[in-house]
């Protein structure tokens, strides 16, 4: 006889990618936990046992044979009668390989296999997984479990299917990386399925960050009248147990925590922090290591760092120049101060000079130009990499989004890095996420409470330094309307009329969008970054170096005769191609 009452342990955990023993053990103390809790069952998210996203790696056969072996040394350990698990891995039948999730019980194995594999934005699933069948539920201890894996919910065929078959509850299994706004999306697919079978829903997510992802689990429970029973919290590890009983309705969700979750801003910088201390520790660097300029991007960089490692793994270096103002020594000084850090001055006036001075017979009878502007910010970034190869700390580097948009950066330069946590942010979310961290810390943050960035440098007018009153505005649009204008170009692709339309300027519309253009090359070399938009440069957005197209301006057409009046010509049909 089927039980009515069923204990399902959540393990929302942060897997290493590769670290198949490492995730295996990781498994094995949830399972524990979960036998402490009075756990029926255990359930972990999608590809565990090899970590999220494997990319290629997942199609070396010794790796695919090491999650194989993983898997069934687990599923051994299920026949002591303590709680079973469902956990997920890489699974090869025959010439295919499938993006499975098993079913470990009494020491035997079931699996089910992802049948809609994404590919689009940051997934390439298709190049790598075969397709599973549309699936019917597994049959646990006479409970008949509907194993819907991560994109599987995103449409409505397979749940219809699990439905239709007899499935009692739906438990999904995600690798599901944050962008903006994506809690939100989560909850609208979930409750459209719900809403469709009318079964109750467990969408557990991974947390961790792994290159430029940052998984932020807030995994959930939605009962079938699509009311939360459960909500697990953002960018940290939870294993909760949640509690069902069975009545004529069916399953319910009737005990299980249910906790805030960050949003919008906060959770933009509890992403950051989480991505940078992630990448720090997976790639077991002892610190890091970042010049302070004074100015803003440095200032929340540092800030980040020190939240997501603590200010002894910290390193702020100053390298002046003669530009440097006294205001950007004060403000880096007391910045430095306000976090902790170790902070040290060396001044790069002779690295500079002595490459003005090995270049002056080549560069005889030229007027200095941006040329000698780049070497200030060439020997600042080789004097970084040079304390980063003595002592082992990671550079972090710390363009924004704006400026790595339209190449206000300098290739080989304040580029050098390993990793930036602002890489996704666009300069005037920059500010509004440093004057957040003056007044709010995530939970789990390192860092000290209050005032961690000088009020001056948010307030003060952005500039490089490169020469004598240089102001970032004298190259670039205010930061209000550029970052307006690539959110248009990039995020919503849209033509550059739409964005006139909008009230911006055609000719500034243009230079950005060549500017946007001529900088892909310098971004095919940055380091990688947080994702925090929904369109990341990089994973997300993926352009030829070598590109002639220019969107001139017209206006849009919506017919053929929009587009005779815009052009003094008429479409083109296939047969005049």
């Amino acid at each position: 006889m089927a039980q009515n009452t069923l204990k399902i342990a959540l393990a929302q955990l942060n897997p290493i990618v590769g670290d198949v023993a490492g995730n295996e053990q990781k498994a094995r103390a949830a399972r524990a936990e979960a036998a402490r809790l009075g756990a029926d069952i255990v359930m972990f998210t999608e590809l565990f046992l090899a970590g999220y996203p494997t990319e290629d790696l997942v199609l070396k056969p010794a790796f695919q044979d090491v999650c194989r072996a993983a898997c069934e040394r687990l599923a051994r350990e299920t026949a002591d009668g303590g709680p079973a698990m469902l956990i997920g891995l890489p699974w090869r039948e025959g010439d295919a390989l499938y993006n499975a999730y098993a079913l470990l019980d009494g020491g035997t194995i079931s699996v089910r296999y992802k049948v809609d594999l994404p590919n689009y934005g940051v997934f390439d699933e298709k190049r790598i997984f075969e397709p599973g069948p549309l699936p019917g539920p597994v049959n646990f201890r006479g409970i008949r479990l509907g194993l819907p894996i991560c994109e599987d919910i995103w449409s409505e065929d397979v749940i219809e299917c699990l439905a239709e078959t007899g499935s009692e509850m739906l438990l999904v299994p995600n690798g599901s990386p944050y962008w903006r706004g994506k809690t939100e999306e989560r909850f609208n697919i979930a409750a459209a399925r719900v809403t469709e079978s009318g079964l109750p829903l467990v969408y557990l997510n991974e947390i961790g960050g792994q290159d430029e992802l940052v998984f932020d689990g807030a995994s959930f429970v939605l009962n079938a009248d699509c009311s939360l029973a459960c909500q697990l919290p953002a960018f940290e590890e939870s294993i909760a147990l949640s509690v069902w009983e069975k009545s004529d309705l069916g399953w319910a969700c009737v005990e299980a925590p249910i906790v805030t979750v960050e949003e919008g801003e906060k959770a933009d910088y509890a992403a950051c922090v989480l991505g940078l201390r992630d990448y720090v520790e997976k790639n077991r660097f002892p610190g890091v290591v970042l010049g302070l300029s004074g100015g803003i991007d440095s200032a929340i960089c540092a800030a980040l760092a020190v939240d997501a490692l603590g200010a002894d793994r910290v390193h702020c270096v100053m390298l002046p120049y003669r530009y440097t103002s006294g205001e950007s020594f004060k403000d880096a000084e007391e910045c430095a101060k306000a976090l902790g850090v170790r902070y040290d001055t060396l001044p790069i006036a002779p690295a500079v000079e002595g490459f003005e001075a090995l270049l002056q017979p080549l560069f005889a009878g030229k007027k200095p130009d941006i040329t000698e502007e780049n070497l200030q910010s060439r020997a600042r970034g080789t004097i970084l990499m040079a304390i980063s190869n003595k002592f082992g700390s990671m550079v972090v580097t710390t363009g924004n989004k704006s400026e790595m948009s339209v190449g206000y950066a300098t290739i080989y330069g304040d580029m050098n890095g390993g990793f930036n946590p602002i890489k996704d942010l666009y300069k005037m979310e920059v500010y509004r996420l440093s004057a957040l961290r003056n007044e709010w810390k995530p939970k789990g943050a390192l860092g000290p409470d209050g005032i961690v960035i000088p009020e001056n440098i948010i307030t003060k007018a952005p500039t490089a330094e490169l020469r004598e009153g240089q102001k970032d505005q004298d190259s670039l649009p205010p930061y209000e309307v550029l970052d307006e204008i690539l959110r248009g170009l990039v995020e919503e692709e849209l033509r550059v009329c739409e964005i006139v339309e909008k009230g911006y300027d055609l000719e500034t519309v243009k230079k950005v969008e060549r500017l946007l253009y001529l900088a892909e090359y310098k971004r095919r070399q940055a380091a990688p970054g947080v994702k925090v938009t929904r369109k990341n440069f990089g994973r997300d957005r993926r352009y030829p170096i070598v590109n002639r197209f220019r969107d001139q301006g017209m206006v849009a057409h919506k017919n053929d005769e929009a587009l005779q009046r815009a052009t003094g010509q008429p479409r083109m049909s296939s047969m005049d191609v």
